[in-house]
C-alpha cells in the first residue's frame, strides 16, 4: 500500500508532479495492499491461459485454408473435445497448484524487494530488467529441462508434458504438478537477482507465458516444405516420401534422405526441374509475428522439433533462445536437418537458373532459324 494519503502528498514526497502513468497507478493502488497487488498475477495467468491459445485455435478452425501452410505438423489434427480436455486439465492444475502457489509465495516477494511504490520505473528500466529475466530464465530452464529428460526425470515427471507430440497453445502449461513447481524456480531467479517494480513483475510473468503459448502453438514463423517425388541416382530409384510435410516432420524418416550424396540432391533437383512439374521447396512467413525479429529466438518450429522427436529427444532444450543449445551442442540434429534442406533449396535455385538460361538460348536459336 502506498504511504501517501493524497496525490499532493505523493508529489510533495517526490518533489515533482506525478506523470499520467503514476497518477493512474496511484489512483488504482493507493488503497490496495501489496499482497493484493501481487495476487493480481492469478487473474493475469487465468486470462492468459484461457484466451491467448484461443487466438491460434480461432485461426485453425475458422481460417483453415489460410493457416494450413503455416502449420508445422499438418497431418495432426486435434478434435475440439481433445482441445477442451487439454484446457480442463490445465485449469485443474491452475486451481490446484498455480493459484495456491501464488497465494503462499508472497513472502518471497518481500524478501527479494519487489516494490509497489512511486516513482514508476522508466520504459528503459523495464525493458532492461525484462531482458535480464528472459536471459536468466532461459539459461537455468535449459539445465532443468535437460535434467527432466534424464530417465528418471522423464518417466516420473516430464512425460506428461510430452503427451502432445504436436503441441498446441493450451499444452504450454500442460505438465505434471512437480514440473510446474520446479520450473517456477528459473522464472523467479531473474526478479530475485534484479528486483524491480510490481508492474515489471506482472509484465514478466505475462510475457513469459505468452511466449510459451506461442512456442507451443504449432504454427511456424518460417517454414519449408517438400512435395512428394522420386528420381533416379546412379541407376537406383530414390523415393522422397514427404507429401506436404513440414521440415520438422522429416525427423523419423530422415534416414531415407541423409544417405544421399550431395550429387544425388542435385540430381533430385534436376529431376524436379526437367519434369516441369510443380515440385519446389517453399518458405513461408507469418508477417504479423514480431518475435521472428528477436535475435536468437527459437520459436514454434524450434520447440516443435523437440516435441516431435519425443521422450528420447536430446535436442532443443532451450525455452526461449537458441544460444544454450548451440554452445552445448544440443541442436546439432536440428541444424543438420535445416542445413540439408537449405542445400536442396539452393540447388533448386541453381538448377532453375541454369534451365532458364538454356531456355533463353533455345528461344534465341529458334528465332534465328
Amino acid at each position: 500500500m502506498l504511504p501517501y494519503a493524497t496525490i499532493h502528498d505523493a508529489e510533495a514526497a517526490l518533489g515533482r508532479s506525478l506523470s499520467n502513468a503514476e497518477t493512474v497507478w496511484f489512483n488504482y493502488s493507493a488503497t490496495k495492499s501489496d499482497y493484493i497487488l501481487y495476487c493480481h498475477n492469478i487473474i493475469f495467468l487465468f486470462i492468459i491461459f484461457s484466451l491467448f491459445p484461443f487466438y491460434y485455435l480461432f485461426l485453425e478452425y475458422f481460417f483453415t485454408n489460410s493457416v494450413a501452410p503455416f502449420k508445422i505438423q499438418p497431418k495432426v489434427k486435434l478434435s475440439f473435445s481433445d482441445t477442451l480436455h487439454c484446457y480442463k486439465s490445465v485449469m485443474r492444475m491452475f486451481f490446484l497448484v498455480v493459484g495456491p502457489l501464488q497465494l503462499v509465495s508472497y513472502p518471497s516477494i518481500l524478501i527479494i524487494g519487489i516494490r509497489t511504490g512511486l516513482p514508476l520505473p522508466s520504459l528503459w528500466e523495464i525493458a532492461l530488467q525484462l531482458g535480464v529475466y528472459f536471459l536468466v530464465e532461459d539459461y537455468t530452464n535449459y539445465w532443468v529441462h535437460r535434467f527432466l529428460h534424464c530417465k528418471w526425470g522423464y518417466e516420473k515427471i516430464h512425460k506428461v508434458h510430452h503427451e502432445y507430440t504436436a503441441p498446441i497453445g493450451f499444452a504450454a502449461p500442460y505438465a505434471h504438478w512437480a514440473e510446474i513447481l520446479i520450473l517456477g524456480i528459473p522464472s523467479f531467479l531473474g526478479p530475485a537477482m534484479v528486483p524491480g517494480h510490481m508492474i515489471t513483475f506482472w509484465l514478466w510473468i505475462a510475457l513469459r507465458q505468452i511466449e510459451a503459448i506461442e512456442t507451443h502453438s504449432g504454427i511456424i514463423v518460417n517454414q519449408m516444405k517438400l512435395i512428394t517425388s522420386s528420381f533416379h541416382c546412379r541407376g537406383e530409384a530414390v523415393s522422397i516420401k514427404f507429401l506436404e510435410r513440414s521440415c520438422v516432420q522429416m525427423e523419423k524418416e530422415w534416414k531415407d534422405v541423409v544417405c544421399l550424396s550431395y550429387e544425388c540432391w542435385l540430381g533430385f533437383s534436376t529431376y524436379l526441374l526437367i519434369s516441369f512439374r510443380k515440385y519446389i521447396l517453399l518458405r513461408y512467413d507469418f508477417p504479423w509475428t514480431p518475435t521472428k525479429y528477436i535475435p536468437f529466438y527459437g520459436g514454434p518450429d524450434y520447440h516443435d522439433y523437440h516435441h516431435y522427436v519425443g521422450g528420447q529427444s536430446q535436442s532443443n532444450f532451450a525455452s526461449v533462445f537458441t544460444y544454450c543449445d548451440y554452445i552445448y551442442g544440443t541442436d546439432k540434429g536440428y541444424r543438420y536437418q535445416k542445413k540439408v534442406l537449405l542445400q536442396l533449396r539452393e540447388g533448386l535455385k541453381t538448377k532453375n537458373g541454369q534451365n532458364g538460361r538454356l531456355h533463353d538460348q533455345f528461344a534465341q536459336s529458334h528465332k534465328e532459324e
